[in-house]
């Protein structure tokens, strides 16, 4: 019971927007345009708004480019054929072939041939059954897309916000257990945090997902368009957050070896850790404060960069002991998840590579 009660809570929003999309949809088209059966209506909205949030416009879009051209293929072939199987074949054909050649989405595809075989099945009513399903089909998109956007209409960075805290949280945080299990050299906590680095991969994702979101939403908010650069900038991000995780998982595995091994771990790796955990912080607060503020998020982005490229340096001290090979391990990786962080608040690729491997020690002749 308490699994059904927390799928229905979670389901409540999706669920009320299909309901009074598609009662508003037919509502609309029966009474206000007057249509005799605007069923395709309410299934349009239903069908735009099964699809996930940031694809929902593309997904209206390609409902009415399909209902339209699947009616014009139809009414063509059935004129100069008339009706019948022959008919339903050659009118597929020729509806379904050039749009699987051109890329079309499944969508796309779908919707042509429905309409396609509706005017088929039902010639008598060719011209006026082509506006109706023409007519609905705009109808239902807009009121999908309408009910949509009302939750986040207020807020349309809300959510992106919020998941993109709690992905930098999250990865500062595993980089705190790492730190943990190895300074106490227990293994047990280096497995569990290398757990929790494989539950992180599907994170960037969800961050994608809610800036593809966010970008649909500001593209229906003509006053908030302005702020579509910075919908971009988090996508870019988002690329280099994902090699961040790469390489953090690869820092918890090394973590693992080294508890195993029970190799002994100086006082700066624990310092190393910490830092780097801060400059993720800090990078995370960086991209927050950027899209919706207060703040100077130059200010955030400049104590990442400060963070990890202290924790390099503390990682560089290291060397200099000749340490054993899963230490030496530990600070590759640390090295590599600094340039990665620090690319990701946006710093140019080769300047970020010369002042981390400059940190390190490394020089180029």
């Amino acid at each position: 019971m308490r699994s059904a009660a927390a799928r229905l809570r979670q389901a409540a929003v999706p669920a009320g927007e299909a309901v009074l999309a598609a009662s508003l949809a037919w509502l609309l088209a029966a009474q206000v345009i007057g249509h005799p059966e605007p069923v395709f209506a309410p299934s349009t909205a239903l069908v735009v708004l099964a699809e996930s949030r940031g694809r929902r416009l593309r997904q209206s879009v390609e409902i009415v480019l399909g209902v339209s051209a699947g009616v014009l293929v139809a009414d063509a072939v059935v004129q100069a054929l008339g009706t019948g199987a022959v008919t339903i074949a050659v009118v597929l054909l020729l509806t379904i072939g050039p749009m699987v050649a051109m890329g079309a989405s499944s969508t796309l595809i779908v919707q042509a041939a429905i309409s396609a075989l509706y005017l088929v099945v039902v010639p008598a009513s060719k011209t006026s059954l082509m506006q109706l399903r023409f007519v609905d089909a705009l109808i239902g998109g807009a009121v999908a897309l309408v009910i949509s956007q009302v939750v986040v209409a207020r807020s349309p960075l809300g959510r992106l916000v919020a998941e993109a805290r709690q992905t930098f949280a999250d990865l500062a945080g595993l980089l705190d257990a790492i730190d943990q299990a190895v300074a106490d050299g227990d293994e047990q906590g280096a497995h569990t945090a290398l757990r929790r680095a494989r539950e992180l991969n599907g994170c960037v994702g969800k961050l994608q997902a809610e800036a593809l979101a966010a970008g649909e939403t500001l593209r229906l908010q003509v006053r908030r368009r302005r702020k579509l650069a910075q919908i971009a900038e988090v996508q870019a991000t988002a690329v280099h957050l994902d090699h961040v995780i790469d390489n953090i998982w690869v820092l918890a595995r090394n973590a693992v070896t080294v508890t195993r091994l029970q190799v002994a771990t100086p006082p700066e790796v624990s310092d190393a850790l910490c830092a780097l955990a801060e400059a993720v912080r800090a990078a995370g607060e960086a991209l927050a404060t950027d899209l919706v503020g207060p703040g100077d998020p130059d200010r955030h982005a400049g104590r990442a960069d400060h963070a990890a490229l202290q924790a390099v340096r503390i990682a560089a001290k290291l060397l200099e002991n000749d340490p054993p090979l899963p230490l030496v391990m530990i600070i590759g990786q640390i090295r590599v998840t600094a340039v990665d962080l620090l690319r990701g608040v946006g710093q140019d690729d080769q300047a970020v590579l010369e002042r981390v491997d400059e940190a390190l020690g490394l020089h180029a002749p």
